[in-house]
């Protein structure tokens, strides 16, 4: 066979997954679809889906996010995971798949579209059950948290997670939410009033989680912390 003659390799598919996180009362909550058609029909996985020969993959990725679940605004964070290609992921033909992480604030309920039967937004630890998700979904949904997890030691991606002007606080429960463990309120305070650019005070307060008014920041321009963030060992 020669490794330049293209037609003596079988075509296959080409996908996109979407793995789609966010904070929903206090707990990390990842983007699932109700799947409409066979293969799986009736089962729950992450949206996604083929890939036009006439688009590219970002382009691919909005495109049925908006289609699937009717959340067409632009994430805050989006960024390619990982490609998925193990020849049996797929009972229909041979397909390939770029799993994409997608970081949002607060997001509204979804709305099923497209091939989708139905959306929902569900607590990312109950579907670590891989009985829970359609094709190898359990495990691209893993590899997106524990990107997530990770990231957030070292970056600032943290405040993707958190409104346009958030409190320490509010920054602290989405450290906690992703991590799954309590943290020292005094120290976080610390620590990340401490990094260099990571916080920028607005001038403004906010009672919105009761108690005494609270400071307002924005996102700084730090893209690395220095110190970082380590997560606490479980």
């Amino acid at each position: 066979m020669s490794p330049s003659d293209v037609s003596q390799f079988p075509p296959f598919g080409v996908t996109v997954d979407l793995v789609v996180l966010t904070v929903r009362d206090h707990t990390l909550n990842a983007l699932t679809i109700r799947r409409g058609e066979p293969p799986f029909a009736g089962q729950w996985a992450l949206p996604g889906g083929f890939v036009r020969p006439d688009e590219g993959l970002e382009a691919a990725a909005a495109r049925e996010l908006a289609e699937e679940t009717g959340l067409d605004q632009l994430p805050v964070h989006l960024e390619q995971l990982a490609t998925f290609g193990d020849p049996g992921r797929d009972p229909r033909m041979r397909v390939v798949s770029v799993a994409y992480l997608v970081l949002a604030p607060d997001l509204p309920a979804p709305r099923p579209g497209g091939d989708a039967a139905g959306a929902r937004w569900a607590p990312a630890a109950d579907l670590a059950d891989g009985s829970r998700l359609a094709f190898d979904h359990p495990r691209i949904l893993d590899e997106g948290v524990e990107r997530a997890r990770a990231k957030i030691e070292y970056s600032s991606l943290a405040a993707a997670f958190c409104p346009e002007e958030f409190t320490v606080g509010e920054l602290r429960r989405v450290y906690e939410a992703v991590w799954g463990v309590a943290l020292d309120p005094r120290n976080f305070h610390r620590k990340v009033t401490g990094t260099p650019d990571f916080l920028v005070p607005t001038g403004g307060t906010t009672t919105r989680q009761g108690g005494r008014p609270a400071q307002l920041f924005r996102r700084g321009s730090a893209e690395k912390l220095n110190p970082p963030m380590l997560r606490p060992e479980a």
